[in-house]
Order: C-alpha cells, then structure tokens, then sequence
C-alpha cells in the first residue's frame, strides 16, 4: 500500500535534529511514496535550508508553507488535505525512526483493514540514541486501548499510523492546545474506530529534563483538568474515574519538577 508521511515544523526546532530525523524518514527499509511537511508560519534561515535541500534531494517531499503559526493540530489538518494517499504516517521533527518502522506499520495495515490506528512504543533518548533512557510502553488491543484512554493518552503520538479516512470521518485534529491528539484518538474509539498498538518500540524519541517543566505547572494542570471534564461531557468516562483523574493529574502537575520527573521514570514508564 502507498503511504504518505505527515510533518509539522515550526521556528523553533533544531536543524541538526531535523535532519536526523528526515534521514530517517527517507532511508526506511519502505521508503514513503509521499512526505509531506508543513511549515507552520515562518522558520529561521536555517530550518529554511534544511527543508528546501531535502526537497530537491527527494521529490517525494512537499513543502506546505502557513503564513502564520497555526498551531500543531490546524498544520496538521492543512498537511492532511495535501496527503494523497489513504495510510498517513506521523512524524515529529526531533525524533528518529526505527530503520524498519514504516515496513512493520504498512504491513500490519494491510493484513487487517478494519484497524484505523496503528501505533507502537517509544524508546525515550537523551542526547545520543544510543542512550535510551525509558520504553513508553502502550496496550495492545482496541479493547484494551478503550480503557487505557480512560486514565491516559493510549497512543504514542510521534509513532502513529492511521487511515485518512477514518480521521476525517470524525473531523480530523480540533483545536485542543496540548492534547490534539488524545482528543482526536478519543473521538475515534467513541466513533467505533479500531485501534492497535505494535508490541514493540519502533521510534527514538527524543528526551530532555525540560519536558518534565513543560509538563507542570497550574496552566498545564488547568488544561489538563478541562480537557478530562470534556470527556466527561462526551462520556467517554464517568462521574468516579473523571475525578480521580483530576486528582492525580492535578497533584502530578503541582508538585515540584524533580519528583514530577520520578515519578514519570520510576512509576508510568
């Protein structure tokens, strides 16, 4: 099955990380028939050279520009109306593919059409990729990918592969600053969409101390809380786990940044 690749990049990412992670999009064991990468709002001088030499070395990939930053999930909606191809593959602009990552997706893809989502685990990295600090490890069924939902985002979001179709049916990326796409993957699960993760790490992701900053705070925690009350309203979960999601989420948020980190090394990894 052709796939395509759908990339979102902004001003401040890394070029060398950018390149990295292109190289390895374009050396798979299944190259994609169509990568598509959309600049969202002006880059720096630098990201501008990266994209536009990859764009004459490989004529698979096109370039969308956005005149302004519109966030990840509208870029995303803007790529996805560019991408001709059925099977759209996720690809973030700082993280490095498995060398076999999209031949193990495609191939599962196409021995069960009736799954939507396929996603797969991380390796979390620090500095070199050799260097794999954490798995984030996911549930495998769509069964089990339901519940997990519940309490937590049940797909790794850097790694994913789906159906465009399926996507679009529920109305692709909403605005929803932080969680794009937990929300989309729970609109999917309640519109019948059939979910699976491959048992295996199939993407480096980059890791660093700073994501445990990003992730804290009272704007990330009140976010957070909404977005669980928002589930709560589509009953996706109730009354008792919307509460104790709130709880440990909120408590998580708060407390300082170094036993934040412990606790996502030590207890969800």
């Amino acid at each position: 099955m052709k796939f395509s690749v759908l990339i979102s990049l902004y001003y401040k990412e890394n070029p060398d990380f950018l390149r990295q992670s292109l190289d390895s999009v374009f050396t798979q064991t299944l190259p994609p028939d169509e990568v598509v990468l959309v600049e969202d709002g002006p880059l720096t001088a630098e990201l501008d050279a990266v994209a536009d030499e990859y764009a004459r070395r490989y004529p698979s990939m096109h370039i969308v520009k956005l005149p302004k930053n519109m966030g990840l999930g509208n870029a995303l909606n803007e790529g996805l109306k560019h991408c001709s191809n059925e099977l759209v593959a996720r690809m973030d602009t700082d993280d490095i593919c498995y060398a076999n990552r999209f031949e193990k997706q495609v191939a599962y893809m196409e021995a069960h059409p009736e799954i939507a989502v396929c996603g797969a685990w991380i390796d979390e990295f620090q500095g070199n990729r050799n260097n794999v600090t954490s798995t984030r490890k996911l549930p495998e069924t769509s069964e089990e990918i339901f519940e997990f939902g519940k309490k937590r985002n049940p797909i790794n979001h850097p790694v994913v592969m789906f159906r465009k179709s399926a996507v679009e049916a529920v109305g692709s990326y909403q605005p929803f600053y932080l969680f794009e796409d937990y929300f989309l993957w729970v609109r999917m699960l309640q519109n019948g969409a059939k979910f699976h993760n491959l048992q295996e790490p199939l993407l480096y992701f980059r890791f660093s101390p700073d994501m445990f900053n990003r992730r804290g705070g009272w704007k990330y925690a009140c976010v957070e809380a909404r977005f669980y009350l928002t589930l709560y309203r589509l009953g996706y979960i109730g009354l008792a786990k919307t509460c104790m999601n709130l709880c440990i989420r909120f408590t998580t948020r708060i407390v300082p940044n170094k036993l934040r980190g412990w606790i996502y090394k030590k207890i969800l990894r």
